[in-house]
């Protein structure tokens, strides 16, 4: 339990304060409206029309933060506040967004990837949980390490998914920053990009402490596993 608490609690704290910056950061931008007055939707759909993408579609998701591209059915799904929203947090979100379909229409390698393991992950992830309380158990009464390794085995791949994830999404924030800056007529301060760089930022680095986490995780049931814990 130490070797656990010395890996999570100080990732448990830095991951609290960064979703705390997070939401803080977006309900800043979201009061900002843009001097362009373009919605998050006009701003999706002028990004991929600019970009040579005529075969996505822009929608509007219910629900908070529940923007994302959708490679299987072609479409950009953005939250209600972005989606009808004329702020520059509507804005980074819906360009973010399209930076991934982007990526899908360019073959991006990561992304590519990425996708590729969706699968895996979904049936590790559902699983996970079990396989790794029958295995703790198993080894606590001095039953054999397989079930316990597969679930160490299954951890493996959702930390490669997550360390995979950010490549996918600082590559998404960075093509639709610059596309912003490229186009005065969404973004015509130069206080409007620097906003929207800051608000991507902080979104970004969600991602990189949860791939901290499912690190930290790994490296714990894979100590237990190799007979390393100190407990």
């Amino acid at each position: 339990m130490e070797t656990y608490l010395i890996l999570i609690v100080p990732i448990l704290l830095l991951s609290m304060f960064v979703q705390w910056r997070f939401r803080n950061k977006f309900s800043k931008y979201a009061e900002m409206q843009l001097n362009s007055g373009f919605s998050g939707k006009e701003v999706a759909e002028k990004m991929l029309h600019d970009n040579g993408i005529y075969n996505v579609k822009v929608l509007s998701s219910e629900g908070q933060l529940t923007d994302h591209y959708n490679p299987s059915d072609m479409t950009v799904n953005l939250s209600t506040d972005v989606y009808y929203g004329r702020s520059v947090a509507a804005a980074a979100v819906a360009a973010h967004e399209c930076g991934h379909a982007i990526q899908h229409a360019k073959s991006y390698g990561w992304l590519q990837f990425r996708s590729s393991m969706v699968p895996i992950v979904s049936i590790s992830s559902n699983l996970l949980q079990w396989v790794l309380l029958i295995g703790v158990l198993l080894i606590a009464f001095n039953g054999p390490p397989i079930v316990l390794a597969i679930g160490v085995a299954g951890l493996a791949v959702i930390t490669l998914f997550s360390i995979v994830t950010l490549p996918v999404e600082f590559d998404a924030s960075n093509r639709a920053l610059i596309w912003l800056k490229n186009n005065r007529g969404v973004m015509q301060t130069a206080e409007e990009n620097t906003q929207a760089k800051d608000a991507l930022w902080w979104a970004a680095m969600t991602y990189v402490v949860a791939a901290l986490g499912a690190l930290a995780n790994l490296l714990y049931y894979a100590s237990m596993l190799f007979g390393r814990s100190r407990e």
